[in-house]
């Protein structure tokens, strides 16, 4: 089984911000796939489906950014996951607004979502698809990552989580590598 986190935070305040775009993605891949996202549980909401011929959860962690790796361990240690079957989505200030990068490793950088989930899971390990929301010019980043995207970063922002998915959709049915090659850049 895929275990497919998007990271963001719960609540009607933070629908459509630059911080859940990985929420975004979950709510697209579970759309495209007629999977449901409504079970509360692991402290999160979670939805199991198919994509391709492979089994797949979709999670959206409801303890707020920061402490997505609480819910992550839950999952992984209930599950038994390997980290090479859970990929993670999230918002990445330090790339272009709408690029998306997928890795199969690395560090947290600068992400407080994802410096939880290495620490609680004990590993770096495992796939990733990174969001480009940019960086603010002027003014306060966590204001900017919480903030709503302008009336003119919404089209670019909304082929990125539809590019978002397809690379998930890809990386599960035909490998990871094959969607480095055709998503990133």
């Amino acid at each position: 089984m895929y275990v497919i986190v998007g990271l963001g935070n719960p609540g009607e305040k933070y629908d459509a911000t630059r911080h859940n775009v990985g929420f975004e993605t979950i709510d697209m891949l579970a759309r495209r796939n007629n999977i449901e996202v409504k079970k509360l549980k692991h402290k999160a909401l979670c939805g199991e489906g198919i994509i391709g011929n492979k089994k797949v959860m979709l999670v959206k962690p409801q303890t707020f950014m920061n402490l997505s790796g609480q819910s992550l361990l839950d999952i992984v240690q209930f599950y038994k996951i390997d980290p090479k079957n859970l990929i993670v989505i999230y918002d990445d200030i330090d790339i272009p607004p709408g690029s998306i990068r997928i890795r199969k490793k690395g560090s947290a950088g600068t992400h407080n979502g994802m410096r939880s989930i290495i620490y609680m899971i004990q590993t770096d390990q495992f796939p990733r698809i990174r969001v480009g929301v940019g960086k603010p010019e002027h003014g306060d980043l966590v204001n900017h990552v919480i903030g709503k995207f302008s009336k003119e970063e919404i089209p670019t922002m909304i082929d990125a989580i539809e590019r978002s998915s397809e690379a998930v959709e890809m990386m599960v049915t035909d490998g990871i590598d094959l969607a480095m090659n055709r998503y990133n850049g």
